[in-house]
């Protein structure tokens, strides 16, 4: 997606050990429901590959509206989108048009640019759900220019693992036993985690860098008590016990540290400042290919 009004806000009351930082996202309404967006903050700027980390919804767009995100471009970065509810129609400059339904997961890989829009489906008769995340990886430098890429994985690729009160679904790399199908450019971790309250869910250290989104519900961390929307970020080499006060919903994110820093610009990521001015004069210019199907609108340059 393209937000540009969300900058993230971010708190290091650090009252667990296990926590390096908690993160507290800011809300912002945007169209018809609100974002809170945990990644980039202050500190840290990512987690593993993930340099941006979106929790749209949970609303409900009423008849006749929808989401309308124009086409706008990528770069250096693969978009990761996972529902809860809902629906989303993602079309793209490599002619892909697909739907994005819960418990899928949709991979654009930008490498060295991509265009696309999301949307509602045309069909805006009844009211719709709409709840999910939407993250950017970043890519490893050396393949910041690759070929950009889409890859959609149906719900029924994923095992989903039955514990004693949870319920998990490894979406991305490998944990618990089980991996994902989903293809990656560097290491990367993704786990939706569903826990009744009083379950348990340990945290093992086998990623460099990790950390907990809370969804919805309230969990309990090495003794603290974390609600819905944060973001804890948590110490390298630590292994933890997750314990749900309530049911509660939660992601595990993370993955191998990124190979340097990264310069972000509106929907531009890379290594290479010089790179992003380049594809900002190129948007501009509108030397990027249209998006078949979505070819009248799209989103301008912005002026800051």
């Amino acid at each position: 997606m393209s937000f540009t009004k969300a900058d993230p806000q971010f708190g290091d009351a650090r009252s667990s050990d296990a926590i390096a930082h908690v993160v507290v996202p800011r809300t912002v309404d945007v169209e018809h429901f609100s974002i809170r967006r945990a990644l980039p903050a202050i500190q840290p700027r990512m987690v593993g590959p993930f340099v941006f980390f979106d929790h749209f919804g949970p609303a409900v767009l009423n008849s006749g509206v929808g989401l309308d995100v124009r086409p706008h471009p990528h770069i250096g970065l693969a978009t990761l989108t996972y529902l809860f509810e809902g629906e989303i129609v993602h079309r793209d400059t490599l002619a892909n048009a697909v739907a994005v339904k819960p418990g899928e997961i949709a991979l654009m890989t930008s490498g060295r640019g991509i265009a696309h829009s999301e949307r509602s489906a045309t069909d805006r008769d009844a009211p719709r759900p709409i709840h999910g995340l939407q993250m950017w990886l970043a890519l490893p430098a050396a393949k910041e220019e690759m070929e950009p890429a889409f890859a959609q994985y149906g719900a029924d690729r994923f095992r989903e693992i039955a514990g004693e009160g949870s319920t998990l679904r490894v979406a991305v790399g490998s944990a618990y036993g089980s991996r994902s199908p989903v293809e990656t450019t560097s290491d990367t971790l993704f786990v939706d985690a569903i826990l009744k309250a009083g379950a348990v869910l340990p945290v093992d250290a086998d990623h460099e860098e990790r950390a907990i989104y809370t969804v919805s519900g309230e969990i309990d961390v090495q003794g603290d008590r974390f609600g819905p929307g944060k973001l804890l970020v948590l110490r390298q080499g630590d292994r933890l016990t997750i314990r749900a006060v309530s049911d509660a919903r939660f992601v595990l994110l993370g993955g191998a540290a990124m190979d340097g820093p990264r310069h972000i610009w509106w929907n531009f990521v890379s290594s290479r400042k010089e790179r992003i001015e380049h594809l900002k004069a190129d948007w501009k210019a509108k030397r990027f290919s249209i998006v078949p199907g979505d070819e009248i609108e799209f989103i301008p340059l912005p002026d800051h």
